[in-house]
């Protein structure tokens, strides 16, 4: 979703893009065209189809053996397909062959998936890497260190081989999906034993926060909603909140209504909210819960709604249309994660005048400026990934809904704020433009 969007944004800034993606399979293009790579016996057959995308544009896509699969990297039972290493390395060894075919005038990888291609490229184009989740390093057997290609040695990593830390030791510039994500992973607690080879990276380490796409999270014309509404008219977020009240079986009233939309995993904290849902009404606050992932914290999930059935509701999975009511519906939305590179989903509610309730971590910290703290704030702020913190954050929350004025100034301040990818594209344009011309300098200085 990040490339796509970046990848929309700079092409309607008249950069010319070439998006190449793994073929997994089932993706139709619209004037395709294909031909084979010419790549090392170990990656297998490479074949591009090059074509356009009803929502992308133009496309292309890459496929080596064992990359077609229902789910890019899990199995049925939610464990890592066994192969996932081999199948990433096979897709960057094409990918540095496609670059060495086309030769573009920068070449932008992201995360571990894509890091290898810089073994195999001798002469590489401007490179930059960007690191949108630290804690997935794609580590594999050292043996992979012998045919990567010429510059394998810098994938050394205790006698394994890291796809992410070469690609970090080799790129020209490296970035991190927010500012603060920038400053946290160079840190020992957030580098996932990549902070010390960041830090001395680091006057070549920026921030870019994400966007979203501004034309599908828009509760003006967004067909999943009963009523549209907008930051002049917010009219029809009521007529939201008490759908959403019903499609749980909560008693529409003026107890404020929380939603969380995640995946139920460690990083996402939603364990957090366990203890404080026997609390919830003495804050008073309803939640809703729309998540799918770790089993036992779903059975635990369920079992609280069946406790508290007026205040906590549970909904076991991912159902889009859902999704965006519960953004449109909701008066706060809760984002207790343990560490948040970027964050989407505190941008996505909102655009829908949503009050979010973050932790001081990643971009959660670059977008949502505390309320109680500072005069342009769009949010509240639990300083500590604690629940006792969370709590404090979800009673000021519900102090904020409360108050009608206080809770119209929040509602239209944050709905005004543009989260498209306009001002992120802008930054990578520039980037672009800087590694270019460096390039242009270095070949005429020789």
């Amino acid at each position: 979703a990040a490339a796509a969007g970046l990848g929309s944004e700079l092409r309607r800034e008249g950069v010319d893009v070439d998006l190449v993606l793994p073929d997994y399979g089932g993706i139709a293009l619209v004037d395709e065209t294909s031909f084979e790579l010419d790549v090392p016996e170990w990656v297998g057959a490479a074949v591009v189809r090059r074509g356009r995308h009803p929502g992308v544009g133009a496309l292309t896509l890459v496929s080596v053996p064992g990359m077609a699969r229902a789910h890019p990297y899990l199995r049925p039972d939610g464990e890592g397909w066994p192969d996932n290493s081999e199948r990433f390395f096979r897709f960057g060894r094409a990918v540095a062959a496609l670059a060495e075919r086309d030769g573009p005038d920068v070449l932008h990888l992201n995360d571990w998936h894509t890091g290898v291609a810089l073994a195999a490229l001798d002469d590489p184009p401007p490179t930059v890497v960007s690191i949108h989740n630290l804690a997935y390093q794609g580590i594999a057997d050292g043996s992979w260190l012998d045919v990567l290609g010429p510059r394998s040695s810098h994938f050394e990593w205790w006698g394994g081989t890291n796809p992410l830390s070469g690609a970090l030791a080799l790129a020209d510039r490296i970035v991190a999906v927010s500012p603060h994500y920038a400053a946290e992973i160079q840190t020992p607690e957030g580098g996932f034993g990549l902070d010390d080879a960041l830090r001395q990276r680091s006057e070549s380490l920026v921030g870019i926060l994400n966007g979203i796409d501004t034309d599908v999270w828009n509760p003006a014309t967004d067909p999943h909603l009963p009523v549209n509404f907008s930051a002049k008219d917010t009219d029809g977020k009521q007529q939201c909140r008490s759908a959403l009240l019903d499609r749980f079986g909560f008693v529409d009233d003026d107890v404020p209504l929380a939603t969380v939309v995640t995946r139920l995993t460690e990083q996402k904290g939603i364990d957090l909210l366990v203890p404080l849902i026997p609390l919830l009404e003495q804050i008073p606050m309803r939640l809703a819960v729309l998540g799918s992932g770790d089993a036992v914290l779903a059975a635990r999930l369920h079992e609280l709604a069946a406790d508290h059935p007026h205040h906590f509701g549970f909904v076991d999975g991912y159902d889009e249309s859902l999704s965006h009511l519960m953004f449109a519906g909701a008066d706060v939305f809760l984002m207790p994660s343990r560490f948040e590179p970027c964050g989407l989903t505190q941008m996505q509610a909102m655009r829908y005048g949503a009050m979010p309730v973050v932790t001081a971590v990643g971009g959660l910290v670059d977008t949502v400026p505390d309320a109680d703290r500072e005069s342009k704030g769009l949010g509240f702020v639990a300083d500590e990934v604690t629940s006792e913190h969370l709590l404090a954050a979800m009673f000021r929350a519900g102090r904020a809904v409360s108050k009608k004025r206080v809770r119209t100034t929040l509602r239209k301040r944050m709905m005004g704020v543009d989260w498209s990818w306009t001002e992120p594209a802008g930054h990578y344009a520039r980037m672009y433009r800087v590694l270019i011309d460096d390039a242009g300098s270095s070949r005429s200085d020789r």
